[in-house]
């Protein structure tokens, strides 16, 4: 499947089967974030994968949805904000929020390219899925990805609509 058809077909998932999901396969989501781009390469992201039970209550408690709980595992992708880039030209801004949603993205397309579903969570409390993970002052969530195989019987797949390229290009 190429990037288009890839992107065509991912949607978010809200509706997962109770099946674990193969390490390898994770192992795999991973390895493609690994290799996203970054800001000056500073790579300023940490990967958490949650698969203990209490752990994924905790983080529950950040995000409390009933689909969210269907979920066999969570990947929470946060930024190091000791070791990101910033900005030396004028206003010292700091890029590892970019360079996490990049890695961010670079999981979701690996997860559908392998017939798994995930969804972007970013309406979490911040402060609560900091103390489930135990996260230094420095390491900040950036988003949680719910992932494992879809539900195919509750899942609904969503008409897809995006604003045209006329809509959001201009030529200069």
């Amino acid at each position: 499947m190429n990037l288009k058809d890839l992107s065509e077909n991912r949607y978010s998932v809200r509706a997962y089967l109770p099946q674990v999901v193969e390490r390898e396969k994770i192992d795999y989501i991973l390895n493609c974030a690994r290799l996203a781009p970054s800001a000056c390469n500073f790579q300023p992201w940490q990967f958490y994968v949650i698969t203990d039970q209490s752990v994924k209550l905790k983080i529950h408690e950040a995000y409390d949805r009933e689909w969210f709980k269907t979920a066999p595992l969570c990947i929470v992708v946060c930024k190091d904000s000791a070791s990101s880039w910033k900005r030396t030209a004028t206003d010292q801004k700091d890029f590892g929020d970019v360079d996490a949603a990049i890695a961010a993205e670079h999981i979701c397309l690996a997860a559908a390219e392998i017939g798994l579903g995930t969804c972007w969570v970013c309406n979490f409390k911040p402060d609560v899925l900091a103390e489930a993970l135990n996260l230094d002052a420095n390491i900040e969530p950036i988003a949680i990805f719910p992932l494992g195989y879809i539900d195919e019987e509750k899942s609904r797949v969503p008409e897809k609509k995006r604003k045209t390229l006329s809509d959001i290009t201009r030529w200069i």
